[in-house]
């Protein structure tokens, strides 16, 4: 199989990773907290930056149901996720690169180490060789089916999933709401709305929001690019924060607003995902979610969100479907022996 899928050239994909119980990782996270002083913020919990595995199924879903992605490129700071090793020798270890925060930072590097995967998603443009085209998996998404390029992008537009919502300062319902204290967050908190909200109103949408489901997000390396070309303050603020802020802007969203503004994208709801959070559903509801991914056809991603935190017996339960339905590396490297 061509890893040109058309003649718009390549694309690639992209995983922010981080092993938080790495001895190092953590004595350079300690060492920021501590710099900044008082208790450890919400922020910084470790389940943000704990590894259970995900990147595995992430990368063998991207290799096993998407063979036609070019070069999947795995961003880390001064790491190597240990699948890395188990690809070499194979047909896949030229398909795979780690790449450092350093090297993305190159001329910021005043703002590392870092701890925000706001900041350095923020920099994915600058990955040495990026295709213009390509698709940001976090570390836990996986595909659960064959997909193929005009699912992410299309006559020149992009592919996105989710939905537009009225943004909070423009919802009278929010905004009474929030008056009467019955919101759990006040403001000051890095929430996905607000910096969604935040990244609309920067592409020019005033009062609606075009909220992302958490699934792969495809995006062109040049959107961002020519964005932050003309409005250099707006990186250095963006990049510079080492956590989560509240005044932060959300880059896969800025760039999903910027190309709908343009009309370079397109919602679509064919393909669907299901969101599975382990540690907080209660295990009859997540096996019956699990049943219905099964059903139905048109799932074609999970997000699993925290699985460090889920319950041995929901763990166990997720962990044997994910090996189901994803896989492990050496089946995809018999799906890619036949694909050949």
């Amino acid at each position: 199989m061509s890893l040109t899928p058309d003649a718009a050239g390549p694309i690639d994909a992209v995983i922010p990773w981080v092993d938080g119980r790495d001895p190092q990782h953590a004595a350079r996270l300690a060492g920021y907290l501590a710099g900044i002083g008082g208790a450890r913020p919400a922020t910084a919990h470790p389940t943000r930056f704990d590894d259970a595995g995900e990147i595995d199924w992430c990368v063998t879903s991207i290799l096993r149901y998407a063979p036609w992605m070019r070069t999947i490129h795995i961003v880390t700071d001064r790491q190597t996720p240990a699948l890395v090793a188990r690809l070499r020798g194979t047909p896949f270890a030229e398909r795979v690169r780690v790449v450092d925060h350093r090297e993305i930072f190159d001329g910021y590097e005043d703002c590392l180490p870092t701890f925000n995967s706001r900041s350095i998603s923020s920099l994915f443009w600058r990955i040495p060789g990026i295709a213009d085209r390509h698709v940001y998996f976090n570390d836990d998404f996986m595909l659960l089916r064959p997909v193929r390029p005009d699912d992410f992008f299309r006559d020149g537009r992009l592919i996105v999933h989710g939905r537009w919502e009225m943004q909070a300062h423009a919802n009278w319902v929010k905004r009474l709401a929030r008056r009467l204290g019955s919101k759990r967050h006040a403001g000051d908190e890095p929430t996905e709305n607000r910096a969604q909200d935040l990244s609309a109103r920067l592409a020019g949408f005033e009062r609606q929001c075009f909220r992302l489901e958490h699934c792969p997000y495809p995006m062109r390396a040049a959107t961002l690019a020519d964005y932050f070309a003309a409005h250099p303050d707006m990186l250095r603020e963006t990049i510079a924060h080492r956590l989560r802020h509240p005044a932060q802007l959300r880059p896969e969203s800025l760039a999903v607003h910027l190309e709908l503004a343009r009309d370079a994208a397109v919602a679509d709801t064919h393909l669907r995902l299901v969101q599975l959070k382990p540690s907080e559903q209660w295990f009859p509801r997540l096996r019956a979610k699990l049943a219905r991914a099964d059903r139905d056809p048109r799932v074609a991603f999970a997000c699993v969100q925290s699985l460090d935190l889920a319950p041995p017996r929901a763990r166990r339960h997720l962990v044997d479907w994910l090996n189901r339905r994803v896989g492990a590396l050496e089946q995809s490297r018999c799906d890619q022996a036949a694909l050949a």
